[in-house]
């Protein structure tokens, strides 16, 4: 027992709190969190995407490249050129060969660009290729 005259006059025994086993969970714990996390990569743009009465929600982790209403393609929050689009999505796939893309397009964009964009990934080799559209029941 520990007696309390002795240990505030700095006499007796001495009480050492042991931080080694606390650090080590700590790091356990945020290596767990690091590994099942998945990370999200959006596009780096706003669209006002179209509506659809049958658009459904993909599960699965995607490939997400944006189509704004200039024209301009983004992937990764980058702005990139419709030759790139294909080289971009090989490496991704690579990543993930399981991975879906999905053209996020904005309603005033040209139906021609995003048909390039579309024929780009097929090119890449990517099975799976969408277009983004919101319910008529979302806002």
């Amino acid at each position: 027992m520990i007696n309390a005259r002795k240990t505030l006059r700095g006499g007796g025994e001495r009480v050492d709190v042991n931080l080694s086993p606390l650090i080590d969970m700590v790091f356990l714990l945020l290596i767990f969190f690091v590994v099942t996390t998945s990370f999200v990569k959006e596009t780096g743009i706003d669209v006002h995407r179209s509506t659809a009465a049958t658009a459904e929600v993909k599960e699965r982790g995607a490939i997400m490249i944006g189509v704004t209403s200039e024209g301009e393609i983004w992937m990764e929050g980058k702005k990139i050129d419709v030759r790139s689009v294909r080289g971009l999505v090989e490496r991704s796939l690579a990543e993930d060969p399981e991975a879906g893309v999905v053209v996020v397009a904005d309603r005033e964009s040209q139906t021609g660009m995003v048909v390039q964009v579309m024929d780009q990934c097929r090119l890449a080799g990517a099975a799976n290729v969408s277009l983004a559209a919101r319910r008529e029941s979302e806002p």
